[in-house]
C-alpha cells in the first residue's frame, strides 16, 4: 500500500502547492507532510506502525529516508549528511538495505536512494491506477480512442469542463508508452528464448539422427 512522506517541509516555501501537485498525479494514496529535522509531522505514520508490519522507504538520495528512520527509532542510529549549501539538496549517504524494529513493534527498511524507477505492469495496473481517465474514456465515440484529439472523445470533454487536467492525460500517456516498450522489450526477449530452445532442441535431433546411422540409437 503507497503512502507518500513530503519531508523537509521546514525548506518548502508553499507546502500546500506541493501537497496539491502529489494528489493530482498519485490519486488514493495517502500524503503526508513532515520534517524529520525538526521532528514535526511523524504522528501520521502512527497508522501505518503496528506491531509486526513491515514497511519500506524509497525515495531519491537525499530526501531523507534515513532521519524520519532515526526519527522514528528516536536514536541518531543511521549516518546522516547535511544539505548542500548553495542548494539545500541532500546527499547520497546510505549504501545498503537495513531492517530496524522500532520501539512499538513495527519494522522497517531503510534503503539506499534511487537514481531510476522502472514501470513493471500491464494494461489492468494502468487502469486501475487511472480510473479517472478510464472512466471519462467511456464516454468516447470510439473504443479505440487515443484521447489526443479524435471527434467525441469523453477525457478531452472532462478536461473542457475541469473535471480532469492535462497533466492527468499527459501521466496517463507517458505510462502508457512506457507500458508498451515494456511489452515489445519482453516480447523481444520471449522470442530470443523461444529461438534459442528450438536451436536445443534441432541439435538434439541431429544428434540421435547421426547416434541411429552408426547403430548407437536403436
Amino acid at each position: 500500500s503507497p503512502v507518500i512522506l513530503l519531508n523537509k517541509a521546514d525548506l518548502c516555501p508553499d507546502v500546500d502547492r506541493r501537497v496539491a501537485q502529489v494528489q493530482d498525479c498519485a490519486i488514493g494514496a495517502p500524503v503526508h507532510v513532515l520534517s524529520a529535522a525538526r521532528r514535526e509531522g511523524l504522528d501520521g505514520l502512527t497508522p501505518y506502525l503496528a506491531p509486526g508490519r513491515t514497511v519500506v522507504f524509497l525515495g531519491s538520495s537525499g530526501v531523507g529516508k534515513s532521519s524520519i528512520v532515526n526519527a522514528l527509532l528516536g536514536e541518531e542510529r543511521l549516518a546522516t549528511t547535511p544539505v548542500r549549501e548553495h542548494d539545500s539538496r541532500g546527499r547520497h549517504t546510505t549504501t545498503r538495505r537495513e531492517l530496524f524494529l522500532l520501539p512499538g513493534g513495527a519494522l522497517v527498511i531503510d534503503t539506499p536512494g534511487l537514481r531510476e524507477i522502472k514501470v513493471w505492469g500491464d494494461e489492468s495496473g494502468l487502469k486501475q491506477t487511472f480510473e479517472d481517465v478510464e472512466a471519462f474514456a467511456r464516454d468516447c465515440r470510439f473504443r479505440d480512442c487515443s484521447h489526443t484529439g479524435e471527434t467525441g472523445c469523453g477525457v478531452r470533454a472532462a478536461i473542457e469542463r475541469g473535471e480532469l487536467s492535462d497533466d492527468r492525460l499527459a501521466s496517463y500517456h507517458k505510462l502508457q508508452r512506457e507500458l508498451a516498450r515494456l511489452a515489445h522489450r519482453q516480447g523481444e526477449r520471449d522470442a530470443h528464448y523461444e529461438r534459442l530452445r528450438w536451436k536445443s532442441v534441432s541439435r538434439e535431433i541431429k544428434r540421435l539422427y547421426k547416434g541411429r546411422d552408426r547403430g548407437d540409437v536403436q
